[in-house]
């Protein structure tokens, strides 16, 4: 038989930024490391489309 057990990946928890109002609108988990994700995504607040940045917890 093969044995059951479930391996854990190594992930973390990490918010987007908006560049220009500064809310935290959307979260991400995703593998540790790498580089720092620069989205362009919509910001409720200003309406429209800008960049978000990735910032720890």
């Amino acid at each position: 038989m093969a044995q059951g057990g479930k391996r854990k990946k190594k992930v973390e928890t990490v918010f987007l930024v908006c560049d220009e109002t500064g809310d935290h609108n959307y979260t991400l988990r995703r593998k540790m490391g790498g580089e720092k994700l620069k989205l362009k995504k919509y910001s409720p607040r200003l309406r429209k489309h800008t960049m978000h940045t990735e910032k720890k917890k």
